[in-house]
């Protein structure tokens, strides 16, 4: 006969690294890399304008002045001066705004799109094609020059009384349209460190970067300067590869803190409550108010042999009405048990604003309501 023999103190190691294994797996389910929760500071995208013009339409282009003058401009520029203004028509041209963004670090030669949008009365942009329109930085100078048919994506059409319309037509834009004609130099170190800006600043999640960070390169890598700043200084040996540190940087993980808050849109009825947001036990009562008002003209003819005027006036009819309220118990320990509490009671979106509002004034929800 074989004798099993049990280590409880090898049981008692193996199930202390099994815990420690699933409270790791748990925090790690929470962390996010770096490289969502910041951004380098210099390493940014700059915007780009510019006036262009869209020829090709079919009859939808611009009735401005301005439309006509920069027509006869064009065929200025191509040494055509026989053409009268009063023969010029800009059915079939627009006067256009085109907007790109020159991304961090692009080269010369580098294509980017562009958006064009309609700056008077042009009906529709389909079927149009942008001339070359230089695109200037802030600065005043240019940086890219862009060109080419448009993609609007929709489009209108009449027929008599009737029309059809999908999308928005005086948008439009030109994929890989613009390029690059001239480089803007960005910095984003010193030589000696580097600068993570928190996408949204907060006190802990910007004490969180810092330990990762020392936890990676060594204690006293980085600090914390404020909620939405942390430098982090290169270590020596890697001064000379910026990039491979910067990348390895952004691999790292922490995580964020967010702060509870209820995001509402009264334009659209969207809701959307935050996962951390809980609403502690409280009775609500929600009862919806309808007042209608009708008028009805009354006429008063004169005596046929009188000499009076016929007199209009109105009566006015009052109905409310209110619907009956009872006291429904609400509480929500996350977000799938306040979407289901607050459903309890039936109400439309926008009566649901009316109650965050209160519940939170009432002190039963420690969360931001944020309205867009």
């Amino acid at each position: 006969m074989q004798t099993l023999t049990i280590n409880w103190r090898h049981c008692a190691l193996l199930f202390a690294a099994l815990l420690a294994a699933i409270l790791l797996l748990t925090q790690s389910a929470h962390a996010t890399s770096l490289e969502d929760l910041c951004e380098i500071q210099g390493a940014r995208a700059n915007p780009l304008t510019g006036m262009g013009l869209v020829v090709g339409l079919s009859g939808t282009g611009d009735g401005a002045k301005d439309a006509i003058a920069r027509q006869a401009e064009l065929l200025k520029r191509f040494d055509i001066e026989s053409v009268s203004a009063r023969d010029l028509a800009s059915d079939n041209i627009a006067v256009v705004m085109v907007e790109a963004l020159f991304p961090a670090f692009a080269k010369e030669g580098t294509r980017i799109d562009v958006r064009v949008s309609t700056l008077y009365d042009a009906e529709s942009l389909e079927g149009g094609t942008l001339l070359p329109t230089y695109l200037n930085g802030v600065d005043g100078e240019t940086y890219a020059v862009a060109q080419g048919p448009l993609s609007v994506g929709g489009f209108n059409a009449d027929a008599g009384g009737a029309s059809i319309r999908q999308n928005h037509v005086t948008v439009g834009r030109v994929p890989m349209g613009a390029f690059i004609e001239r480089e803007i130099p960005s910095t984003i170190t010193d030589g000696q460190r580097v600068t993570l800006l928190l996408k949204r600043p907060h006190f802990q999640t910007a004490n969180n970067i810092r330990e990762s960070v020392d936890s990676a390169f060594g204690p006293g890598s980085a600090l914390s300067l404020s909620p939405g700043a942390v430098n982090v200084t290169i270590p020596q040996a890697m001064q000379s590869d910026l990039v491979g540190f910067i990348a390895g940087l952004l691999s790292l993980d922490a995580v964020a803190s967010e702060r509870s808050r209820v995001v509402i849109n009264e334009r659209t009825g969207t809701i959307v409550v935050g996962g951390n947001v809980m609403i502690k036990p409280c009775q609500i009562a929600h009862g919806n108010l309808t007042i209608e008002v009708a008028r009805t003209p009354v006429i008063s003819q004169p005596n046929p042999l009188g000499e009076g005027e016929t007199v209009v006036e109105e009566t006015v009819d009052l109905l409310a009405t209110q619907e009956p309220a009872y006291f429904m118990p609400v509480e929500g320990t996350s977000a799938a048990d306040v979407a289901r509490a607050l459903n309890n009671l039936q109400v439309t979106p926008r009566d649901m604003f009316a109650i965050f509002q209160a519940i939170r004034q009432a002190g039963a929800m420690d969360a931001d309501l944020e309205p867009m």
